[in-house]
């Protein structure tokens, strides 16, 4: 099968992934109309699915997607469009609205192309009904195979701490389809890479985006802890204590703010950083034309 892969452009690309709940979002989504809707406290709801979790030996993020659909048997049904409506009733944080157009024509000014990535443990359908779904890229999150009802019957992708990462590698070498195991296992030569690491921002709020800020750190690029204000700013701390983020910053996507000025230096950097490496790539083509070297 062939799947379609991105190919690197004549402009330098910064991915900029983020984390969705307490990121994006002051809280969880699923506790933002959808737990209440279905009769459930939502501490418990959460008290509950874990505990099932635990006594199964399973993944917290399939425990919480079955009782998703429990819980709403008898009340709705936990279709496609349901999941969306749910979506749009998610509060987002301020300026994440026009955040997406401000940092784009940025970039643009600058000669680089960003791009927006979501990378979340939370439901791909209700992101997708979000007011800023079209903003994104791609949209990595866990989400539900549905019967011919439109029904849920199993889940289709499950995202937890642990397999987050795979999708840097999959945004990084430009094979964005789940499926496509041998474009993201395939080698490219660093200068081929159609966004390094190195041009890569992960923005997260706790200790399940650990994985992906530890390697985006390690190859060079932005890890930013950010945080609300009923959450507080200690979790950021302690992540910047252990190495694990370069910045971090209030959860306040307006012009103007700290994560504003921060990612608009970040987007000079590359643009300053990805001229020298051009002009390097350039000197080594011409000297392997010279000297026949490859």
């Amino acid at each position: 099968m062939q799947y379609e892969r991105a190919e690197k452009g004549d402009l330098p690309v910064l991915a900029v992934c983020y984390d969705f709940d307490r990121t994006l979002t002051p809280g969880d989504m699923q506790a933002q109309g959808f737990i209440q809707s279905v009769g459930a406290d939502v501490n418990e709801f959460w008290r509950q699915s874990n505990e099932f979790a635990l006594n199964n030996d399973m993944d917290m993020n399939l425990a919480y997607m079955l009782a998703m659909v429990k819980r709403a048997r008898g009340k709705f049904y936990v279709t496609r469009e349901a999941l969306k409506s749910y979506g749009a009733k998610i509060k987002l944080y301020d300026g994440v609205a026009d955040w997406f157009g401000r940092i784009n024509a940025y970039g643009a000014g600058r000669g680089v192309a960003v791009e927006h990535y979501v990378i979340s443990s939370g439901i791909k359908e209700m992101i997708e009904g979000t007011a800023v779904a079209g903003e994104f890229a791609k949209i990595y999150a866990s989400s539900f195979a549905y019967d011919e009802y439109g029904a849920p019957e199993w889940p289709a992708q499950t995202i937890n701490y642990t397999n987050k990462t795979q999708f840097l590698f999959r945004i990084e070498k430009g094979c964005p389809d789940i499926n496509d195991h041998e474009g993201v296992n395939r080698y490219f030569p660093p200068e081929k890479l159609r966004v390094p690491m190195r041009n890569m921002v992960y923005i997260g709020d706790s200790d399940t985006d650990i994985p992906c800020m530890k390697l985006v750190n390690s190859a060079g690029g932005h890890a930013i802890g950010v945080y609300g204000p009923q959450a507080g700013p200690d979790k950021v701390y302690a992540l910047m204590a252990n190495d694990r983020i370069r910045y971090y910053a209030p959860a306040d996507y307006r012009e103007g703010s700290k994560l504003d000025i921060l990612l608009k230096a970040i987007i000079d950097k590359t643009a300053a950083y990805e001229k020298l490496e051009s002009a390097h790539v350039r000197d080594l083509e011409n000297m392997r034309a010279a000297t026949g070297k490859r």
